[in-house]
């Protein structure tokens, strides 16, 4: 599914109205003309577009018009899109993770961050191949989730290194919450793995796998 930033800017062009009305209920070409006040034909070109990125999609067919008509295909938002529109994630999940702080110990609240991303992992389920193919499929996974990561070498080991995090605003708030995105990439990679994220404004993730073992200290 394509990304966009549903924003007032975007919802002020007749692609954004047109979706805004597909978001209140069904509608069939001829009545998204009708309210939109463009030609049949360039609202299909808008739906296509729409149903291209996966946004919007076929709902059945019904009479068009106030006063029927011949049957016509009726469009409406599909169910998966809708949350690409709503802004209150990260705001709920910085607060809910502040009061977390507020009522546990740091051990406790890094605990329940790390079992978060074990179960959006486990949600994922394992990816074949070996540890660089687990690691390309863990950058694949934050980057859906929002952020860009790509997998380097360095130093005869792998990393995986972000452009942008997936939890920015929420990392800001509170720089524990990257223990869930460390937790989703070891359990994606299965093998241990060291979160020297850099935080700040504009925090970037970064990932160190341990892929060869080390002598131990005596």
């Amino acid at each position: 599914m394509a990304a966009a930033r549903w924003d007032d800017r975007f919802f002020a062009t007749t692609r954004g109205r047109i979706l805004a009305l597909l978001r209140r209920n069904s509608r069939t070409v001829e009545e998204l003309a009708a309210a939109v006040g463009i030609s049949d034909n360039a609202v299909r070109t808008h739906l296509a577009a729409l149903e291209r990125d996966g946004i919007v999609r076929q709902h059945g067919v019904r009479q068009s018009g106030p006063t029927g008509g011949k049957p016509a295909t009726a469009y409406e938002v599909a169910p998966d899109a809708e949350r690409l529109f709503t802004k209150a994630y990260i705001p709920v999940l910085s607060q809910l993770v502040a009061v977390l702080e507020e009522r546990m110990t740091t051990r406790q609240l890094q605990s329940v961050l790390r079992e978060v991303g074990r179960r959006l992992a486990a949600a994922r389920g394992s990816s074949p191949g070996g540890v660089r193919e687990r690691a390309e499929a863990a950058a694949a996974v934050l980057t859906e989730l929002g952020g860009i990561v790509d997998v380097e070498e360095e130093d005869g080991r792998l990393v995986l290194r972000g452009f942008s995090c997936p939890l920015a605003d929420a990392v800001r708030a509170l720089p524990a919450t990257c223990h869930a995105v460390e937790s989703i990439v070891t359990e994606l990679v299965e093998v241990p793995v060291a979160e020297r994220c850099a935080r700040g404004d504009r925090p970037r993730c970064r990932f160190e796998l341990e892929t060869a073992k080390r002598p131990r200290r005596r």
